[in-house]
């Protein structure tokens, strides 16, 4: 039964919207994105293919919402405090089993199906990165980084082992184990948690 009825002008049901991103979630996680359709969603979530596209124009929109709110739809720039506030946010989802399940199958979105990784990344994976490499760059100056740490390689190298991480160890993985894994990889970076702001900036 399609739990959206209802008269011109009200507010739509939130219970909708919750079985529709549950069931794009479950979807997407068991079968990938390029395998995942709105009909399927549809029928899952128990509503009509209208309503499911009253919210979303496309797979592609339904399927972003989706991992946003997987993630307790966070705001579009995060506010990261620093390197430990961000070392202790990735270590969480690395420690979450279905998280990491969804994030293995957007990994595989690349290849499978690439407009949701394109619009994903020019809609909020661009920003999202440029204040992670803020929070790298601040680091930096207070000598928390060798002198000459590049930000945007540092970036990529702290993602690449999440992504490693995803692939060789347990998806039972304690937050404390993941945490440790990615604080070392800072460390070979030359990451020193009790850095002092150098000279010349003082």
């Amino acid at each position: 039964m399609d739990t959206d009825d209802r008269a011109p002008g009200r507010p739509r049901s939130a219970e909708a919207d919750a079985a529709i991103l549950d069931a794009a979630l479950d979807l997407l996680i068991e079968r990938g994105a390029e395998a995942t359709s709105i009909e399927q969603v549809a029928r899952r979530a128990g509503v009509t293919r209208a309503t499911v596209y009253r919210r979303f124009p496309d797979k592609v929109s339904l399927l972003i919402a989706t991992v946003e709110a997987a993630y307790g739809d966070p705001p579009p720039t995060p506010d990261i405090v620093d390197v430990e506030h961000l070392l202790a946010g990735w270590a969480s989802v690395l420690a979450d089993p279905r998280l990491r399940r969804l994030l293995r199958r957007l990994y595989g979105a690349i290849e499978d199906f690439p407009d949701v990784a394109r619009a994903y990344q020019g809609s909020l994976g661009d920003q999202r990165d440029q204040a992670r490499r803020e929070v790298f760059r601040r680091a930096r100056d207070l000598g928390q980084f060798p002198a000459d740490t590049d930000p945007d390689v540092l970036l990529d190298l702290l993602t690449g082992a999440g992504w490693q991480h995803l692939a060789v160890h347990p998806d039972t993985c304690a937050v404390e184990d993941a945490e440790r894994f990615l604080r070392a990889v800072l460390h070979q970076a030359g990451y020193r948690p009790g850095g002092h702001r150098r000279a010349e900036e003082e």
